[in-house]
């Protein structure tokens, strides 16, 4: 079988796929999306490609819509592998409606997860104030909260939230975790679902939010449910900018009702430079970065092999989506 993967993914991958010894053809693809093979341009129509590699690279060059379009017009491609974790793009639809199987990514679940507890201690202990003291030669007591006294509501219990509270539990927080379905799970203290927010809004000290968005999730954060949230509590959004009504958030920052927004992701990308969200001082802003730690690459890298030896292999593959 041939695969369509991008020249600087297969740069780092090369020597592990040689190794694997699969019987596998490789289609290079360059930052201009022309395919290649043994450097030599190809036209797609005059090759049968099965599978096609959506790796981070192809974000960066910017050809990504390029990338849909060869997979959503070829007539053999069975089996794409991306670098997104959330699939709300709307041309994973179309990808979806020709039968295609996709495995979405969980690389980015360790950086983020990292993201969220950095930001959360930032809050909770004063190394800025610990700072000023020292520069100031002041022999001063600061005192801090423990996350061990604190309770996290994980909205969205997949691969990222479920990090998340792998790296909560191991400070003995108390962990709330909100999914689809109602299951328990070692890593979390009690479980619900959408339906069950107003019963445990209350008792959150750190929401996280790390849902898909979809219909049912536009919105989640509106003016009802800052009501419903314990006073003084962080929110914080590593999913998509539409969970959250950014009016009803600013309102409630506003009134004192949360210590802090801290969002990574914003409706428009990058965040316009008249969004109140930069100048509020409740609010942490951080570019949709908190992926970018230097292990997710690596990770992806191994996914997209293992997930590769598999199908070549006819196993199940690793995070086959049953539904975009």
């Amino acid at each position: 079988m041939d695969v369509i993967i991008h020249h600087q993914a297969y740069q780092r991958i090369q020597q592990r796929l040689d190794k694997l010894d699969l019987p596998v053809g490789v289609l290079l693809l360059d930052d201009e999306g022309n395919v290649t093979r043994d450097g030599d341009p190809i036209d797609l129509d005059e090759v049968a490609p099965e599978g096609m590699w959506f790796s981070m690279d192809m974000a960066s060059a910017g050809i990504l819509d390029r990338c849909f379009d060869m997979v959503v017009r070829s007539p053999t491609i069975k089996w794409m592998q991306t670098f997104n974790a959330g699939l709300d793009n709307p041309r994973y639809r179309e990808v979806e409606a020709k039968g295609i199987r996709v495995t979405n990514s969980s690389a980015q679940a360790v950086a983020i997860s990292e993201y969220v507890l950095a930001h959360v201690l930032s809050l909770y202990h004063p190394i800025d104030a610990q700072r000023l003291a020292q520069a100031d030669k002041t022999w001063r007591n600061t005192p801090f909260g423990e996350l061990s006294r604190s309770t996290w509501l994980i909205i969205g219990f997949g691969h990222i939230g479920q990090e998340v509270a792998r790296r909560a539990k191991a400070f003995d927080a108390r962990i709330l975790g909100v999914r689809r379905r109602d299951l328990p799970t070692p890593l979390a203290d009690r479980t619900g679902t959408l339906t069950d927010l107003p019963d445990l809004l209350p008792e959150a000290d750190i929401v996280v939010l790390a849902c898909p968005h979809t219909e049912e999730t536009e919105n989640l954060a509106d003016a009802a449910f800052f009501s419903a949230l314990k006073k003084g509590a962080i929110l914080i959004n590593i999913a998509r900018g539409g969970l959250i009504d950014d009016a009803a958030l600013l309102a409630a920052l506003d009134r004192d009702d949360l210590r802090a927004a801290i969002l990574d992701v914003f409706r428009t990308e990058p965040l316009p430079e008249d969004s109140p969200y930069w100048e509020h001082p409740g609010v942490h802003v951080s570019a949709h970065t908190s992926y970018a730690g230097d292990g997710t690459i690596p990770r992806g890298d191994a996914l997209f092999l293992s997930n590769l030896e598999r199908y070549v292999g006819g196993q199940p593959l690793l995070n086959e989506v049953e539904q975009v």
